[in-house]
């Protein structure tokens, strides 16, 4: 397999540079250029040691001059629509972490690759453990009445509940035909007591120091509970997703949500 050139966007945040350690450390893959609107000066030394590469704030020049295969955008969704169409404007392949993007916005995302012939991945975890903890919750979801998520995350997390939450709940349904049994109390002795309600799901975020990215599933039914719980103790875990998502955007075009397909994670 030929090289694949990458630039990062959002390459001073967390995220980005647990993508730019992920692509250093893959030989089939290359770190051409990274953008942050942080950034001060105009390289980034690479964590492996092999030198540096360009860095900037101006996410369309630096496309435009390193024309990466493939761009990473682990951003804010207001930066990352604007660098998606000038993006797939180059015929440059998409793969996007950004959690929140509407509906609308990836059927965009889906259209403009598709118009320029490019690729594109969003997931809302590259956690392969993530992954395969979503589907099975998928499957299991289809045999119970009632269902909660509980997701711990560090108190640094800026949306709540998580993307990752969210998408199992709403893959849940799907997989299910139709909404769970919701219990409301009678009495809400203080108001969002049982949590946010996607279709019958209650989910229930917990920010705090100590936690990394952790998410268990309760799925109930009359005398019994089952539970499926993942549990990210760093951020290297990413890693191996994030660089599988890069190396099969390039063999297909328009969007993919999710690393299931790309897993070969099949509906049971």
């Amino acid at each position: 397999m030929a090289t694949l050139s990458v630039l990062v966007h959002g390459a001073m945040g967390k995220m980005g540079q647990a993508v730019i350690d992920a692509v250093c450390r893959d030989p089939e893959l290359k770190l051409v250029g990274a953008v942050d609107v942080r950034a001060s000066r105009d390289l980034l030394v690479l964590p492996d040691g092999a030198g540096e590469i360009p860095l900037s704030t101006d996410v369309e020049s630096l496309l435009a001059s390193t024309q990466p295969d493939v761009m990473v955008d682990f951003t804010q969704r207001d930066a990352t629509m604007p660098a998606v169409k000038f993006a797939t404007g180059q015929g440059v392949n998409l793969v996007i972490g950004t959690t929140g993007l509407s509906e609308d916005e990836l059927q965009e995302i889906d259209t403009l690759s598709r118009q320029h012939d490019a690729g594109a991945v969003v997931a809302p975890n590259f956690s392969l453990g993530a992954v395969v903890m979503m589907h099975l919750s998928k499957i299991a979801g289809k045999y119970f009445d009632y269902a909660e998520i509980i997701e711990m995350h560090h108190e640094q997390k800026l949306d709540s509940p998580s993307g990752t939450a969210i998408a199992t709940a709403r893959g849940m349904v799907e997989s299910r035909g139709k909404a769970f049994t919701y219990p409301v109390p009678q009495k809400e002795t203080l108001k969002g007591g049982r949590g946010a309600e996607f279709e019958g799901v209650a989910l229930h975020s917990v920010r705090s120091p100590g936690y990394m990215a952790h998410q268990e599933v309760i799925l109930s039914g009359p005398g019994q509970t089952l539970k499926i719980r993942h549990d990210q103790i760093s951020r290297d875990a990413f890693g191996p997703g994030i660089t599988l998502a890069i190396k099969e955007v390039v063999k297909s075009k328009g969007l993919s949500f999710g690393l299931d397909k790309l897993l070969g994670l099949q509906e049971q």
